[in-house]
């Protein structure tokens, strides 16, 4: 990413928009959730990923939370990398990336609520997408 602009949130975060930051390994557009991925990180165990899903659906209040709530740098930095890292451990890549884009957002300039609203939005899809699927089993 260019050095002008590391730490700024994309103005489109949709997947495969092209916008700065975002990744061309985001999911696809409608797909939060790569099942693909997940399968393979599972060995294929469909309880186990509803399991993991299920599990990762319940943090991810905590981690926005922490990420709304953050009072410095460190703290900010921290709330985004988990929510990053527990975001690419599930296949829920367009979270994955917004996150990786807001950990690099100084807690302390003015886009801290557009790189948090941006996760959010990531986050509430990722949710859709998971409760999706558990409505369709």
């Amino acid at each position: 990413m260019p050095a002008e602009e590391e730490g700024r949130v994309p103005e489109a975060t949709a997947p495969g928009s092209g916008a700065p930051g975002v990744a061309s390994d985001a999911a696809p557009a409608g797909d939060a959730i790569d099942r693909a991925y997940l399968s393979r990180f599972t060995l294929g165990n469909a309880d186990l990923e509803r399991e993991v899903l299920e599990l990762f659906v319940a943090q991810l209040p905590v981690y926005l939370e922490q990420l709304r709530s953050a009072h410095d740098a460190k703290s900010w930095r921290n709330a985004a990398h988990s929510i990053k890292g527990s975001a690419a451990a599930v296949g829920a890549r367009r979270l994955a990336v917004i996150a990786r884009v807001a950990e690099q957002v100084d807690a302390a300039s003015t886009e801290r609520e557009r790189a948090f609203s941006a996760v959010q939005e990531a986050a509430d899809e990722a949710r859709r997408s998971v409760a999706g699927l558990f409505a369709a089993a």
